[in-house]
């Protein structure tokens, strides 16, 4: 049905854009990234208005696996040995504390339960305890583990969280706000000072395109910078208890967790599928299905198959995601490189404070 497990069917949508509109701000894009700025400028006192070209969190943002993790794309150590450990550690200690944040905020929501990263190698279980190293080395929670799921990693400040449900919340206390929000509203033409749409368009003084999957096709000037790929997954029906916690194995390419009523959600096997995996269509395929179901009945997993569903995701060549200016007045977030539940969130209120003309209290990727 390519509708994923997260969606419970009670959303009952928000109109198209018709006629023009003005605005200080438009966001493109109503994921967590945009809606994170959308809620920011508007703590800032700005106007906005807000559009998607599918429904809120229609893309990777309410599509993924509902995993929130501290830290970049890259383990902790790979993003101290390439980004250096200052900005890793500031990173990783922001994402901690919007993590909290956000289970603060919506307590019924998230699950701070912690992750799993098991290693499917020698070779990985080394890589592990490089990890482990370094974020002791920098005074961060993290434990060996072996269990049932294997040996590895426990990051007990991690969590997981329904990120569809997330993000229509956050959609509808926006409009509660004063944001004007639209669905099914693509942004046709972009240009400083004004996003044209389908049926209508925004005249702004700002343009805050926040998109992951597909985001060089939005702006072409990231062609070659950020490049789209699908990720795919799959649900069963409940079944007994197994995995208090989220699984990130064999260096993140299979994930999974059990949600709250049984049902496991798993993910993965991107790279089995080589360059065909490297698409914009954001629908399942045969082949990678089949290897994401042989995986659940490896974990000894005999639940039906009840929902299979597809994300478009953004990827950069050092993980690190896309935050700047491509157009005079036109800024660009996203490309999370398939981690962007906290980095996107945090990335979003940061740019907001630039969008409003001021510095964030707390710059991590805008200086």
């Amino acid at each position: 049905m390519n509708t994923p497990v997260w969606d419970d069917g009670q959303w009952s949508g928000l109109p198209q854009l018709e006629g023009a509109l003005e605005a200080e701000v438009c966001v493109v894009g109503l994921g967590g990234s945009g809606l994170a700025a959308i809620h920011q400028l508007l703590r800032l006192g700005r106007t906005v208005v807000g559009i998607d070209a599918a429904a809120v969190a229609g893309g990777a943002a309410g599509r993924n696996g509902g995993f929130l993790l501290a830290g970049l794309a890259r383990f902790y150590h790979q993003s101290v040995a390439e980004q250096g450990r200052e900005f890793a550690r500031r990173v990783y200690q922001a994402t901690l504390e919007e993590i909290a944040r956000m289970k603060a905020e919506a307590p019924q929501e998230v699950r701070a339960v912690g992750s799993l990263r098991i290693a499917a190698s020698g070779e990985e279980l080394a890589d592990c305890e490089a990890q482990w190293r370094a974020l002791r080395a920098d005074g961060f929670a993290v434990e060996p583990y072996q269990g049932p799921e294997g040996e590895g990693l426990l990051l007990p400040d991690d969590a997981a969280f329904n990120p569809l449900k997330r993000c229509r919340r956050l959609a509808l206390q926006a409009l509660q706000a004063g944001a004007r929000l639209f669905e099914h509203t693509p942004a046709l033409r972009i240009r400083p000072g004004e996003v044209e749409t389908p049926r209508g368009r925004v005249r702004c003084q700002r343009v805050l395109v926040a998109v992951d999957g597909g985001l060089e096709r939005v702006l072409p000037e990231l062609e070659g910078r950020v490049r789209t790929a699908r990720l795919q997954m799959l649900a069963t029906a409940p079944t007994e208890a197994r995995f208090p916690r989220p699984v990130y194995r064999r260096w993140g390419y299979d994930y999974w967790q059990q949600l709250p009523d049984g049902r496991i959600a798993l993910g993965g096997m991107r790279d089995a599928g080589g360059e065909a995996e490297w698409i914009w269509q954001a629908e399942p395929s045969q082949d990678i299905q089949c290897r994401l179901e042989q995986l659940l009945r490896q974990l000894g997993i005999r639940a039906p198959i009840t929902h299979r569903w597809a994300a478009s995701v953004g990827y950069t060549p050092d993980g690190l995601p896309i935050a700047e200016e491509v157009r005079p007045g036109v800024w660009a977030i996203g490309a999370y490189s398939g981690t962007g539940n906290v980095i996107g969130a945090l990335l979003g209120q940061e740019v907001a404070w630039v969008l409003a003309g001021a510095r964030p209290p707390r710059p991590l990727f805008l200086s």
